[in-house]
């Protein structure tokens, strides 16, 4: 009989919790959430807004602090390491593609997606980013700066940045919000095929349902708390 191997955890959150100070007093935004995803797979988070997904992405990716519980990359336990320590264990691994695209303005978008590379210290980054940038479609417009792309442009080169280091996790979140439904669709087929190419984990934040059932499995969240995981496909218990 064929022995199959376990999958192997390449994120995991233990127990999350992460609270902040307000007008009104102690206000929990994440409540004790646990989730596992593993190598190659693709997740989306949704719920209504301030459910906590965004907070929740940022964690995950080491960007921000839990207030009690921990959270796993690769192995490393992000919560003991301190900023720098939480930058290193990103560096080279994870990539990232957000709403607002965050292209750096005085850069043209060659060297927008050779930055990462850069700060890597990888040799021949101008060849790569270029090679990335056909992937992607826009070889033709490398040399223009964010001004003189639309929005759809900006969102691709920003999936070209995130992609060039082949990162073993993608944080996305709301990738869509700022297109239209038209241009959305080609980025998110985009994004999968990419995804699918590179056999990266993909952790995807979303208000999109129709966007979400493209994923292995959806965490539905609310008030902080995961309430539902959903595997697309599979039939709902009566």
């Amino acid at each position: 009989m064929e022995r199959i191997e376990p999958l192997k955890i390449v994120l995991e959150a233990r127990q999350l919790s992460k609270e902040v100070t307000s007008p009104e007093g102690l206000l929990t935004i994440l409540d004790k959430v646990d989730l596992s995803v593993a190598i190659g797979e693709s997740i989306a988070v949704v719920g209504v807004s301030g459910a906590g997904k965004s907070t929740l992405l940022g964690l995950l990716a080491g960007l921000d602090v839990p207030s009690t519980g921990n959270v796993f990359l690769n192995g490393q336990n992000l919560s003991e390491l301190d900023e720098d320590g939480r930058a290193a264990v990103r560096a080279g691994h994870v990539g990232f593609v957000f709403q607002s695209f965050h292209l750096i303005p005085s850069l043209p978008a060659v060297e927008n997606v050779m930055l990462p590379l850069e700060l890597g210290g990888h040799a021949g980054a101008r060849a790569t980013a270029l090679e990335t940038l056909d992937k992607v479609g826009l070889s033709p417009r490398a040399g223009h700066y964010p001004h003189q792309l639309s929005g759809g442009e900006k969102q691709r080169v920003a999936i070209a940045r995130a992609f060039v280091i082949e990162p073993e996790v993608l944080f996305v979140d709301e990738p869509t919000g700022n297109l239209d439904h038209r241009t959305g669709k080609t980025i998110i087929d985009l994004l999968f095929r990419l995804n699918h190419e590179t056999g990266t984990t993909l952790v995807l934040v979303t208000h999109d349902l129709n966007l979400a059932q493209r994923c292995d499995r959806i965490f539905h969240m609310d008030e902080g708390r995961i309430t539902r995981v959903e595997t697309p496909g599979e039939e709902s218990p009566a």
